[in-house]
């Protein structure tokens, strides 16, 4: 029997990727919950160059960075498929995978953000991101990135977009408007409804909780 093991926090985007994928291919795994300020020596010993979580242990095999995962199960697993097969739709797909990456670190610079002047320059920089997103991303009546299923690219901005709404509720702010984005808002919408991803969806009463005292801890150490 196949031996997999997830090394994550509950709360982390980037670890949600490779849960959610975890559970669109039906693959059983153990969930290890780590501690961002008391990392285990496993944790440690698995990704010594980074040190952070995601990190998937297949058969005693360790692999980190959560796309670089998302790919490696993919191609492991390929039932309920995440790339597309053709090589031009593949490079396109990877390259908005990359995109939301970019995006991701502008979120991040909002979690950071200690005033408002810096909490109004990030906003600014996500609306430019998602900005492109709405505007390049959507058409032919496509309920998600993939069209009727999921692909690597929902994958990818699907745990962004449940950080932002944490966000919304932390800060008092909206983002993620649906009349300046509501192709975004609609392709989300679409998104959570799938009942793998609802029925994986982190809390949002304990994200709001758990983010707004991160924050305070992240501004307070800086």
């Amino acid at each position: 029997m196949t031996d997999i093991k997830l090394h994550g926090f509950w709360y982390s985007p980037v670890t949600l990727r490779v849960k959610w994928t975890l559970k669109l291919k039906g693959i059983p795994y153990e969930n290890i919950e780590e501690d961002r300020y008391n990392k285990s020596a496993q944790l440690l010993q698995y990704n010594p160059v980074y040190k952070r979580t995601p990190v998937l242990v297949h058969d005693g095999k360790p692999l980190c960075e959560s796309m670089i995962i998302v790919e490696y199960i993919d191609e492991i697993w390929p039932q309920n498929p995440l790339l597309p097969t053709h090589s031009y739709h593949k490079a396109l797909a990877r390259f908005w995978v990359k995109y939301a990456d970019d995006t991701f670190s502008a979120v991040l610079s909002l979690v950071s953000s200690s005033n408002g002047e810096e909490q109004e320059k990030a906003i600014e920089k996500i609306w430019e991101h998602l900005k492109v997103v709405e505007d390049q991303c959507f058409g032919d009546g496509k309920n998600v990135f993939g069209g009727d299923t999921i692909n690597i690219v929902d994958i990818a901005f699907g745990p962004l977009i449940t950080l932002l709404l944490v966000l919304e509720d932390v800060l008092g702010v909206k983002i993620l408007d649906d009349e300046k984005f509501p192709h975004l808002h609609s392709w989300y919408n679409n998104f959570k409804d799938v009942p793998v991803i609802k029925e994986n969806l982190p809390d949002q009463d304990k994200m709001v909780a758990f983010i707004t005292v991160f924050r305070e801890k992240l501004i307070a150490s800086s």
